[in-house]
This record gives structure tokens, C-alpha cells and sequence, in this order.
């Protein structure tokens, strides 16, 4: 059984967040929607139904297009995505301070 992250123990299995979680592990990078479905082990299906929000609050942008394919990647410069990376590096500290006390972060 594969572990989950940090973020996902918080915030559940929902799709969005597998999303996020997803293009937070493989920042600077940028996939197809197929393959950000794939690498977030969800359906094409599920992907599409919460892209529009995605977009909408500016967590993606798009970075270049081939063809009729365009490849996308997490917006890290927008403030929701910021929080949402401080966020993240706070359930790192917190579980590193829990697995070596001696750490603070």
C-alpha cells in the first residue's frame, strides 16, 4: 500500500487535492491533464470536473502547447497556492519535530 502524504492525510481523498498534491510533489514540472490524472490516481473524469476551479482560482496555469495538447503545472506565484505550500512545509516541520524532537523548525 502506497503511503499518503502529509497533505492528503489532512485534507482526505478528495480528487482537488490529489490534484494539488500531485503538482506540489513535481514542482517546476508540467504535464497534460491526462497526466496529471494519472500521476494524481484519478479518473480523466474527476479531473475535469474540478479543473474549472483550479483555473478559476489561478492554483494552475498553463506553460506551453504542442499540438492540440497543452501542458500545465502549479501556479506558485498566486497567493492561494503560496498558502497552500506554507501549509505544506508546516506538516513537514511538524511531523519531522514529532519523528526527532530535537528538531524546530
Amino acid at each position: 500500500m502506497e503511503e499518503k502524504s502529509l497533505l492528503i492525510n489532512l485534507t482526505g481523498d478528495m480528487p482537488m487535492f490529489k490534484i494539488i498534491d500531485f503538482l506540489l510533489g513535481n514542482k517546476g514540472m508540467d504535464f497534460s491533464k491526462t497526466e496529471i490524472a494519472r500521476g494524481a490516481k484519478i479518473s480523466r473524469a474527476s479531473l475535469f470536473n474540478y479543473w474549472s476551479e483550479l483555473e478559476k482560482h489561478g492554483i494552475v496555469r498553463a506553460t506551453r502547447s504542442f499540438g492540440k495538447t497543452r501542458l500545465y503545472t502549479l501556479n506558485s506565484k498566486n497567493p492561494v497556492t503560496q498558502k497552500i505550500i506554507e501549509l505544506e512545509k508546516t506538516l513537514i516541520a511538524e511531523a519531522l519535530e514529532k519523528t526527532n524532537p530535537c528538531f524546530s523548525y
